[in-house]
């Protein structure tokens, strides 16, 4: 019993792992604070510049 057990929980494991993989990803690309800085800068010079 306990080594049929031990055998279903690593199937269940690998396969739940198997379709975290293939779930798409909900969650944003990390942007450090030092990129939103520069981002930031660049989109208010954009803004600020006249276009003719």
């Amino acid at each position: 019993m306990n080594r049929q057990k031990k055998i279903k929980q690593l199937l269940k494991a690998h396969a739940k792992k198997a379709s975290d993989k293939l779930a798409p990803k909900n969650k944003p690309k990390y942007i450090s604070k030092a990129e939103r800085l520069k981002l930031a800068a660049e989109s208010s010079d954009d803004s600020n510049t006249p276009s003719e």
